[in-house]
């Protein structure tokens, strides 16, 4: 009885302890640090205006059914349009100057800053970056507060986070959570393969995108900018730009008026392991080259399909995934040394670094571009400006697919869209102004067959109007 007693006292006084240390691990300070950051961050409102679609076709099948005289039928409608609003979060890191997430403002054409303490500002676009998803916008306002900038790479799986943002547009909203994992990879519409996203279990959703995560330490230590969902909401899975990474891109965006990269020339996959027993190698890791691009940067050093790339520019390379993450923070024509493992052997080789070519197709103004909403499509006419030495000579260019539209996960950014077939007819079209007349031509839920080319190469994908 006395031992029972005693092993019931024990686990008794464990539990209480390990409470104890469970709670004296949770942040103290959540509530101060929101108070002294929060007036830095910011609501985006934006604003654009969209082209309504107008559908007469089952309107004009009704008047011949019941035999309207055509003396009574409508004119041709004038195309409407309306005004989109979409939500999302900012913050103030300098004299006015403001980052959000680039799709937040992406093709806007009035967009509306609004602070804690109710103030509102027109604010303009000083510049964008697709490939790192990110913007820096500019307000004009007296006393403007602004957030504490921190080291994202100092940050540990495990650090504790806090998030400040506008979740559905409940302004200012706050949720907590821990650093999961560092270093991920994201390739998504228009966003390369150029940034080492932070992934969080902090509480993320629509509406937080562009938003801080703070350390305790009430400093920025990331950009909130994905979510990872089946539903559209928060599964734990929240991904967010380093603020190393954004505030490189910032200050060349201010200071430049653009964002230049460095540049190898070369296609990387992943070592396995039987890969890495074929290459002499310990354990899988590094950066497998498969292919060098003639004349870039890669293959002036001397690099060669099938080397494996362990540390470039003093960074160890563990997965692929690291070597654009790396290079890509490097500036254009700079000298950097990498190690190299190559027939069981290590090397180093030096380099000078090209810089990254960007398709200036995927970043033409909004005004620049015919929609396409039935299907989600940006396009633009071919012509001596855009088209490359491989292109067709007739068809359009494609500049962006709307996420969760027809042709998402379909057609992508630069494809070449050439034809288009519907109940075994095919159509043909010019340029974009006739494409985006045949395609208002279609009545919502029929099937079309769209053929294009995509680096040369011929596809089809099959399409259903919205």
């Amino acid at each position: 009885m006395n031992s029972y007693k005693y092993t019931f006292v024990t686990l008794l006084l464990f539990s209480i302890s390990a409470n104890v240390s469970s709670a004296s691990a949770l942040p103290q300070n959540i509530s101060e640090l929101v108070e002294a950051s929060a007036p830095a961050v910011v609501n985006i409102t934006s604003k654009k205006e969209i082209k309504m679609r107008n559908n007469l076709r089952g309107f004009e099948e009704f008047e011949r059914f019941f035999g309207i005289p055509r003396g009574y039928q409508q004119q041709p409608q004038q195309p409407q349009t309306r005004d989109a609003v979409s939500y999302g979060s900012g913050f103030i890191f300098k004299e006015g100057y403001l980052l959000t997430n680039f799709h937040v403002v992406d093709e806007a054409d009035e967009i509306i800053v609004s602070l804690n303490d109710r103030r509102e500002f027109s604010a303009e676009v000083v510049g964008i970056d697709p490939l790192s998803d990110l913007a820096v916008l500019k307000i004009k306002g007296k006393n403007l507060p602004t957030v504490a900038i921190g080291d994202s790479s100092k940050l540990k799986v495990g650090d504790w986070v806090v998030a400040i943002g506008s979740p559905f547009s409940f302004d200012f909203s706050v949720t907590a959570g821990i650093v999961s994992a560092k270093g991920r990879s994201i390739q998504n519409q228009n966003i390369g393969n150029y940034v080492p996203f932070i992934q969080t279990d902090a509480a993320i959703n629509p509406g937080n995108s562009g938003g801080p995560l703070f350390d305790l330490n009430g400093k920025v230590v990331g950009i909130n900018s994905q979510i990872y969902s089946r539903s559209g909401g928060y599964q734990g899975l929240a991904f967010a730009i380093p603020i190393d990474v954004a505030m490189e891109v910032a200050d060349q965006i201010i200071e430049e008026g653009g964002v230049s990269r460095g540049y190898l020339g070369v296609r990387v996959g992943e070592v396995d392991n039987d890969m890495a027993e074929a290459l002499s190698m310990d354990k899988p890791y590094g950066a497998l080259i498969n292919d060098v691009e003639k004349g870039e940067s890669g293959d002036e050093a001397g690099l060669q399909p099938g080397d494996v790339i362990i540390e470039f520019h003093g960074k160890e390379i563990k997965f692929g995934t690291d070597l654009p993450h790396v290079v890509g923070r490097i500036k254009p024509q700079a000298k950097a040394n990498a190690k190299v493992i190559r027939d069981g052997k290590t090397i180093t080789l030096k380099f000078i670094l090209g810089e990254l070519p960007v398709d200036q197709r995927a970043f033409i103004p909004a005004k620049n571009e015919i929609s396409s909403d039935p299907l989600g499509l940006k396009i633009e006419d071919l012509s001596n400006e855009n088209a490359k030495p491989s292109d067709p000579e007739n068809g359009v260019l494609v500049l962006r697919v709307n996420n969760g539209s027809p042709a998402y996960g379909k057609i992508t950014t630069g494809d070449i869209l050439i034809g288009i077939r519907s109940k075994g007819k095919p159509y043909e079209f010019k340029d974009a102004a006739s494409f985006e007349s045949l395609i208002e031509s279609f009545s919502s839920g029929d099937k079309l067959l769209i053929e294009g080319r995509r680096n040369a190469t011929r596809f089809f994908v099959a399409v259903t109007v919205q």
